[in-house]
């Protein structure tokens, strides 16, 4: 008797082997696994998700912190000196890594759900590793750089929030498949009961979470406030140079109420803008005055300061990545731009009847104008044509004497006081940054008139949510971008928000169960296989063309060798062992021989 072992028909599962090739390099069946993985192999998926979670953050902050890139840039020329966009290879770096952590978290995750044990290639391993220690030096880095930015990420969670909150329940919900895969399983283990606790805590906390989330555009329509005021700040700089008339003339262009500069006192007192403390960045002084380039800007006289070149840099330096859409006339105009005095920017104030807002930086001690620095000013407002309440006066120092010469300055101040010494220095408007803003605080000074200003807000949700909280108006770069935002971009009421919520934690309750019962059923009906289906259940289960031809070469082969009629034939088909006779197999033959 000859016996033949069932041929066994293996499918090409593709997406399988991309899945174990790709994140640990098995692309053939024999160097897959069902066993649990190691513990090494765990440890490596801990890090895997503490390299996703913490790039999420990381990618998150950037993309918030657009409001403020150009502050960025500008804290790292004050120190390197030479101007250079920063965020352009941190951008670049985030993206690429959230990108590679995001697709090694989504193949580790498919491992699990199949079965299938853990192996990340030696090179993930790598990578991953260098990508969280990069992450880390970065998160490090920026709190000792820039540590009042992390202010941007409270805030806009306030605008973010209630979606964020259904975006995470939506990715908890569907881990639920994984964790269910893992939780039914027959073996039972600590491990199990684990899992289960902290995926049931984190669903309790996100369907709690609501109960904490408070943002201002979370209100009734009608308790809206009108749209707040657009001031150009330095101009329109994203449009042309800072502090440059034509700047101040797309800033006009754009709708803007009032113009906000930052004022300095030449050589021989003559107030002028300008942000920086010397000229090397927004001038040519380096051609013109060589040698003098890192001198405070207070120290040159007025001729010399009007001979530079204030437009070329920033065809030169592209700072807002705008030039490519300026066209050839806007380009010769912001090749010819000079700096602007204060008295110029009065002119052109009063000729469009807007209000002017500006800081005034004190020259050094061993300035000639250090003492009559605010006098300089004061001079410059009074000859000029434009209105004395058109004119927001910012400076502290003097602020008695500088009511007392022209008492119908609008007083404004940069510093958060109590309303009642408001009131006392006659400061009717407050300017803020938008850290500082708070919804109570901005209902608290408008219920005493003094308005809030709040600086700088370039993004449209930021916009949104200080409309929501009730500010008068905003200091801008991007006059162009919020002049496009004619209402809040979301709003709505509690009630409709409470909807909101209870209708996802309800749907992500339900899909839960729903996943658990449909995974207990699953492995229940696996439990009652026999052995024998299991290990032959990668075997075709639909006999093919190319199994026939197989199955009729092994009879007749056995039939030119003589096999006697009571041997067994066992062949291997998609619907079982079909046992073949001899007798069966040789009737015809022999019928066809007696014919």
């Amino acid at each position: 008797m000859v016996k033949h072992q069932p041929l066994q028909v293996y499918e090409r599962q593709l997406c399988l082997s991309c899945l174990t090739g790709i994140y640990g390099c098995r692309w053939k069946r024999y160097q897959r696994s069902h066993d649990d993985s190691s513990k090494w192999e765990c440890s490596w998926f801990f890090l895997l998700c503490c390299s996703f979670l913490l790039l999420l953050v990381w990618s998150y902050f950037w993309l918030e912190a657009r409001n403020d890139y150009n502050e960025f840039n500008w804290l790292l020329y004050n120190r390197s000196a030479v101007w250079k966009d920063g965020t352009v290879p941190i951008l670049a770096t985030t993206l690429t890594g959230f990108t590679y952590t995001a697709f090694l978290m989504i193949l580790a995750l498919c491992h699990i759900a199949l079965g299938q044990q853990l192996n990340l290639y030696w090179i993930h391993k790598i990578v991953v590793l260098a990508i969280l220690l990069t992450t880390i030096t970065g998160v490090v880095s920026i709190d000792d750089f820039w540590q009042d930015e992390w202010d941007i990420v409270v805030i806009s969670l306030q605008f973010t929030g209630p979606f964020l909150h259904i975006g995470a329940l939506a990715a908890v919900t569907a881990l639920g498949w994984v964790i269910a895969s893992q939780v039914v399983r027959v073996e039972r283990s600590r491990l199990q009961v684990v899992m289960l606790v902290i995926y049931v805590s984190v669903l309790l906390v996100l369907y709690l979470v609501p109960l904490c989330i408070s943002s201002p555009c979370i209100m009734d329509l009608s308790k809206l406030g009108p749209r707040p005021a657009v001031i150009g700040r330095r101009g329109a700089p994203m449009l042309a140079p800072e502090h440059t008339i034509m700047s101040f003339s797309k800033a006009l262009q754009q709708k803007v109420t009032a113009l906000e500069a930052d004022v300095t006192i030449s050589l021989d007192g003559v107030p002028f803008l300008m942000r920086d403390r010397t000229l090397r960045r927004t001038t040519n002084v380096d051609k013109l005055f060589p040698g003098r380039q890192d001198h405070d800007a207070s120290f040159f006289n007025w001729t010399e300061i009007r001979s530079l070149n204030a437009g070329l840099w920033f065809l030169r330096d592209d700072p807002y990545w705008t030039v490519q859409y300026m066209s050839e006339k806007d380009r010769n105009r912001t090749a010819n731009q000079t700096v602007c005095s204060l008295a110029e920017l009065l002119r052109l104030a009063a000729r469009t009847n807007r209000s002017v807002i500006f800081s005034l930086r004190r020259p050094p001690p061993q300035h000639p104008r250090h003492q009559l620095w605010v006098s300089d000013a004061l001079k410059v407002i009074q000859r000029s044509s434009i209105l004395p309440e058109q004119v927001m006066w910012t400076p502290d120092w003097y602020r008695k004497k500088v009511r007392a010469a022209v008492p119908l300055l609008q007083q404004t101040s940069d510093e958060k006081l109590p309303v009642a010494e408001l009131k006392e220095r006659g400061i009717s408007t407050l300017t803020l940054h938008y850290s500082q803003a708070r919804a109570q605080d901005i209902r608290q000074f408008s219920g005493s008139n003094v308005s809030v200003n709040v600086y700088p807000v370039n993004e449209p949700w930021l916009y949104s949510l200080m409309w929501c909280s009730g500010v008068q108006s905003v200091s801008s770069d991007a006059p162009h971008i919020l002049k496009k935002v004619p209402n809040p971009i979301w709003i709505m009421s509690a009630d409709e928000y409470g909807l909101i919520w209870i209708t996802s934690d309800l749907i992500s309750v339900a899909i839960v169960i729903g996943i658990f019962i449909f995974q207990k059923w699953k492995m229940s009906g696996m439990r009652s296989y026999n052995p024998e289906q299991i290990m032959l259940s990668a075997v075709v289960r639909r006999p093919s063309r190319d199994v026939n031809l197989m199955k009729e070469k092994l009879i007749f082969s056995e039939i030119n060798n003589g096999v006697g009629s009571t041997d067994e034939l066992s062949v291997y088909t998609g619907n079982g062992l079909d046992a073949y006779a001899r007798d069966d197999i040789m009737m015809p033959a022999r019928h066809a021989s007696k014919l």
